[in-house]
């Protein structure tokens, strides 16, 4: 049953804290989930097709995981990593593994910003001075740090932060000619995510990504995937980059790594990973045994569930759904990564942002990623009446204009 909510419980100008303004309106207090639903401070129950930005693929408050924290919580949180922990060789092993890309090393980090600055500064120090440049795509989104934020191609995110880091490089997406043409002797790395998240949920050709990688073999660059936001099966494969073949020199991962804790990092081969020698790169908080005993229970229960073939299984489900909806124009994405193109008439004026709040007021979770489209990123756990439930709400705010 779909509902529409009072607006009790969002958040409004009463609602007063000391806190920057970075983030804009926050529309709900969220104060408690479990599987697919949050309930706001209100109790308002509300289905859940966002998953924190892909970050909670369990679903909220997943037993092991809890477990797995609460447990670590009571033992040991945090030591720094002067000293090793108990879950660090177990989750790099498995995440080794699951990336199948050759033998390889992780270097843990706190979040997906942090991994890409990490992982810039790893090949630049591979390749040396005057081999710095890093190449990525116009629409990409890395991070907002400084170094990360130069190699998003946003420009409009640019100009308040001017100047950035110099070394960065941006080309059209989807675009191997173009790439080509911007592949100079000063560039060190190729920088991609295999699916644009916040650009649009945009997928690169299979062919664009082989082709990217022979350009990169005949110069001796190195390709770097971003998979912050497609990692860990979102797509239907473990990682987005399995889809094409292609084998990384270098991955950067995040968000559903730990199911909701502050978990990312970095994957290299092995003789790219020894360029960092000891004092090249740390972080005090990085890969703590809280976070990590997280890490390892998400892992398992991924790996239990097969989460990829979970994935490709409910992508089918929802694409139909979405298929099958008047007002939606076609759907793109990989997995339980989708967008869904409105039409002008569904629109009927209003900003997918809009239609996202729309959405949020009759008990749905969205996002208007782009003014046209709302992205859907659902847990994994989510069953096939939550699905149809969700996509009939995006239905009725569709009509009701």
């Amino acid at each position: 049953m779909t509902n529409t909510h009072s607006r009790t419980g969002r958040v409004d100008a009463g609602d007063s804290s000391p806190m920057m303004g970075n983030y804009g309106p926050q529309p709900r207090m969220f104060v408690k989930g479990s599987g697919a639903e949050l309930w706001d401070r209100d109790g308002n129950r509300h289905l859940d097709f966002l998953c924190g930005l892909a970050v909670t693929s369990l679903g909220h408050a997943h037993p092991a995981v809890t477990e797995a924290i609460s447990a670590q919580a009571a033992k040991l949180t945090h030591v720094s990593n002067l000293f090793a922990n108990e879950h660090q060789a177990p989750v790099a092993e498995t995440i080794n593994r699951l990336i199948d890309a050759g033998p390889g090393r992780v270097l843990f980090q706190n979040s997906g910003a942090e991994s890409i600055e990490a992982a810039i500064k790893l090949a630049r120090k591979y390749q040396g001075r005057g081999r710095h440049v890093t190449v990525s795509a116009l629409r990409s989104f890395h991070g907002r740090t400084l170094a990360a934020l130069a190699a998003t191609g946003q420009p409009e995110k640019h100009e308040p932060f001017q100047p950035l880091p110099e070394g960065f490089r941006h080309v059209v997406w989807n675009d191997p000619d173009e790439l080509e043409r911007a592949l100079g002797p000063e560039v060190g790395a190729v920088l991609l995510e295999p699916i644009q998240g916040e650009g649009g949920v945009n997928t690169a050709d299979d062919s664009y990504l082989l082709a990217v990688r022979q350009m990169c073999d005949d110069r001796g660059i190195l390709l770097i995937f971003d998979e912050i936001q497609t990692g860990f099966a979102r797509t239907g494969r473990w990682f987005g980059f399995q889809h094409s073949g292609v084998k990384p020199d270098i991955v950067t991962f995040a968000k559903a790594v730990a199911n909701g804790m502050p978990v990312g990092g970095v994957w290299a081969r092995d003789d790219v990973a020894a360029a960092f020698r000891p004092g090249d790169h740390g972080s005090t908080y990085a890969g703590q045994p809280l976070a990590l005993a997280a890490a390892r229970a998400t892992l398992d229960a991924l790996i239990a569930m097969d989460a990829p073939a979970v994935v490709s299984k409910k992508s089918l489900n929802l694409r139909a759904l979405l298929d099958d909806l008047p007002g939606v124009d076609h759907v793109r994405g990989r997995g339980l990564l989708l967008a869904a193109e409105l039409t002008p008439e569904a629109l009927g004026g209003r900003k997918g942002a809009e239609i996202a709040l729309a959405c949020l007021d009759r008990g749905l979770v969205v996002n208007g990623v782009t003014p046209t489209a709302l992205r859907l990123a659902p847990p994994f756990i989510i069953t096939d009446a939550e699905l149809a439930e969700g996509v009939a709400i995006i239905g009725e705010v569709l009509e009701d204009h």
